[in-house]
């Protein structure tokens, strides 16, 4: 297969691999992969293999049942193609022992999907997005500039928040 049909093979996965997620046709999505393999940045999470995959698959559908994503741009190179998506859905399950809070999040995030040598399968998704963002979205956690997210972060951080302000008011002295 040369460069080219390989970059039009791979998009077509991919965009099978993301279809098939907002299907929740799961089997489909572990077809796309030679070895399946998530890895999400933001929280420092591996699954590594179909078992592991399909739980990461459980738990956030049982989270957001209607997560989905919307394909902005894909951009190929020799090994691997970069998504550019809008990941949203909506809090209707627990979350690591959260209850729901029925609200939406919505947000932008990038994947790069490595692929093997000559292959149209995927290796590895590997997700970058900001976490805070939708727990922020979600009524989780509140941005550290409000006068909201000040009070909690002196509140849970005290020791931090006082050394800061230790630490301010020594610099005004010199």
């Amino acid at each position: 297969m040369n460069d080219v049909d390989l970059h039009v093979a791979r998009a077509a996965v991919m965009r099978e691999h993301m279809e098939s997620e907002n299907r929740h046709e799961f089997d489909t999505t572990i077809q796309t992969f030679s070895h399946p393999r998530y890895e999400l940045v933001a929280t420092n999470e591996v699954f590594d293999g179909e078992a592991e995959v399909r739980r990461y698959f459980a738990d956030t559908r049982t989270a957001f049942p209607d997560q989905r994503n919307r394909l902005l741009a894909l951009h190929p190179s020799d090994d691997s193609v970069i998504a550019e998506f809008i990941l949203e859905g909506t809090h209707k399950g627990p979350l690591r022992g959260m209850p729901p809070t029925g609200r939406t999040f919505a947000m932008q995030a990038s994947a790069v999907f490595f692929f093997g040598t000559g292959s149209d399968r995927i290796l590895c998704e590997r997700v970058y997005f900001d976490a805070a963002t939708i727990l922020r979205q979600l009524g989780l956690a509140s941005d550290p500039r409000s006068t909201r997210g000040r009070i909690e972060t002196a509140l849970a951080h005290p020791l931090t928040v006082g050394r800061a302000l230790l630490g301010r008011a020594m610099k005004r002295q010199t």
